[in-house]
């Protein structure tokens, strides 16, 4: 499942992905502030094909961040003025927390975007990443980064649903460890969407 094949297969599988997520999808309890106006922002899902097997990159956030601290994430971002499209910001973010070039990246597309309880609605960029990079990060943004085998974070029945109290209220969530990394929330609901495309 390298080179062309790779491309190819998880292509498909953005192709039959037609459901848009939200962190609300396991809540319907949970409800968004009225009225609130929601942040676009982008996740870049980074696939390394040169590796023996293809490896999917993720971080741990820095515990100081406002947002998600010390959850495991996407390179990311909200938006700039100056972004040209959701891709370049996906790109843009990816460099400058992880110091993954932007050329070093082939975009193959698109996942329907996701809702977060924080209010912004997310889109996830796939792409494949062509060449071994060495990761610089910014430890203003990311505590560490890793990666974890493709096949792992897309089999269906690696994943659970999991709760906690947040906000006065029984919250519930997708879950899909991996070794010491607890992968849940967003970032697992946009992992089992693409799971859900590769399986069918």
């Amino acid at each position: 499942m390298k080179g062309d094949g790779l491309s190819n297969r998880l292509i498909g599988a953005m192709g039959r992905v037609h459901r848009a997520s939200s962190d609300f999808d396991l809540n319907p309890d949970v409800a968004q502030t009225k009225g609130q106006v929601l942040r676009p922002a982008a996740v870049l899902i980074a696939i390394e094909a040169s590796t023996t097997e293809p490896r999917v990159i993720l971080t741990q956030r820095a515990s100081t961040l406002r947002h998600h601290a010390g959850q495991i994430a996407f390179p990311g971002g909200k938006r700039d003025k100056t972004d040209a499209n959701l891709e370049e910001t996906a790109l843009r973010e990816a460099d400058e927390e992880i110091g993954l070039p932007p050329e070093n990246v082939e975009i193959l597309g698109r996942l329907p975007v996701h809702e977060t309880v924080t209010g912004f609605v997310v889109t996830p960029i796939l792409g494949l990443v062509r060449d071994t990079f060495v990761p610089e990060v910014d430890q203003n943004e990311v505590a560490e980064v890793f990666s974890t085998p493709l096949h792992h974070v897309t089999d269906i029945t690696r994943f659970s649903v999991q709760g906690r109290r947040w906000r006065g209220q029984q919250r519930r969530y997708y879950t899909v460890p991996f070794g010491p990394y607890y992968i849940w929330g967003a970032t697992a609901r946009i992992l089992r969407a693409l799971a859900e495309g590769l399986e069918t």
